[in-house]
């Protein structure tokens, strides 16, 4: 049976999610992050030299990251759903997609992250420069390099419904991880097609039957 190495608070979230929309039968095997340093626990090296998540294992293979896992599922059990015909031009956005939310998106957004995190981790006496720098770093990169990405994600909504097209894929599954951090972070949430499309996501029943199986989920 294929087994989902879960990480609370993760992309491998949207691994169950794809799961529960394809109706694949799966383990969850699950762990936890560190209190502290948020990071996560040693025991996932043993699975991948790594130790990141989400990584999936089945009859002897391990796969890892998020878009080559996404891609494995599609091939192994999809029988053509959730995924544009070949040679079509939703084909095409399909790919674009599936590879650009954890590229280009991710950056910045992970950037957001560090950047706010990064004063309160700071030593006592250093707490002010390290402040004070990470405020430069988001108002002079970081913001503006999320503004135009939300812009980007707003332009295209506009276009289709699903961010391949008129159909639901598993390239928005992809697109639900930035744009979730996005509202959390830069208030992508504002923009009216952003927040229709979490909205839509949201409601789908296998993305509620993924979120039982994960447990709480916050992408802050």
């Amino acid at each position: 049976m294929l087994v989902v190495h879960h990480l609370n608070n993760s992309r491998s979230q949207r691994v169950l999610w794809l799961l529960e929309e394809l109706g694949v039968p799966y383990e969850v095997k699950r762990y936890e992050r560190d209190a502290k340093t948020m990071l996560a626990p040693p025991e996932l090296k043993a699975i991948h030299p790594l130790g990141k998540s989400p990584v999936i294992t089945e009859g002897g293979k391990v796969i890892a990251e998020t878009g080559a896992i996404v891609e494995y599922i599609i091939e192994t059990y999809g029988q053509g759903r959730m995924i544009p015909a070949a040679g079509s031009p939703e084909r095409l956005r399909y790919t674009y997609w599936l590879h650009y939310a954890e590229g280009s998106a991710m950056t910045p957004l992970l950037l957001k992250l560090v950047f706010t995190a990064l004063p309160d981790r700071a030593p006592g006496l250093l707490k002010g420069l390290v402040r004070s720098i990470a405020s430069r770093a988001q108002q002079g990169f970081v913001d503006p390099q999320l503004k135009a990405h939300v812009d980007y994600w707003e332009a295209e909504l506009t276009k289709t419904p699903w961010f391949a097209g008129a159909e639901f894929t598993a390239a928005d599954i992809m697109m639900s991880f930035p744009l979730e951090a996005g509202a959390a972070r830069a208030g992508a949430d504002t923009r009216p097609h952003v927040k229709a499309f979490l909205t839509k996501i949201h409601a789908r029943p296998a993305y509620q039957r993924a979120l039982q199986k994960g447990g709480p989920y916050a992408y802050a």
